[in-house]
């Protein structure tokens, strides 16, 4: 039942961010980002932020920036959700989807992934030989 609990909270601050990244004044903060994930400890003490950035040459530049604003973030997000503690954020680079595309990539190479063995096929010929 907690970890629901913490599932929707999760939510709630990615939603809530999503919406306050774009007000911060910090000029580090620019382009395309967007909030991925959120990973709450069951304490509420400390929240993990996973952020996206569309231009990954600026990605440790947004991040800078959004530690230096992580109080302003904290504050709004306290403003907002109805909490006994506000989480102190910290801000991830993802890469996941970097990940997935790399992956997807490999797949679809005929190099890694071998095609299937045509020695090895199993069809008709071997039904109608067992009749």
């Amino acid at each position: 039942m907690a970890s629901n609990r913490i599932g929707r909270i999760n939510e709630e601050i990615q939603r809530e961010l999503s919406a306050l990244i774009p007000t911060v004044k910090d000029p580090r903060v620019t382009g395309m980002i967007s909030v991925t994930a959120v990973s709450t400890t069951s304490d509420l003490k400390y929240a993990k932020i996973y952020v996206s950035v569309l231009d990954k040459s600026q990605e440790i530049q947004v991040l800078k920036g959004l530690k230096s604003a992580g109080g302003y973030l904290r504050r709004e997000l306290g403003r907002t959700l109805n909490l006994r503690n506000t989480p102190e954020l910290s801000f991830v680079a993802d890469d996941s989807i970097d990940h997935g595309a790399h992956i997807l990539a490999m797949l679809r190479d005929p190099e890694v992934v071998k095609p299937v063995n045509p020695d090895n096929h199993y069809g008709e010929d071997e039904e109608e030989s067992e009749e």
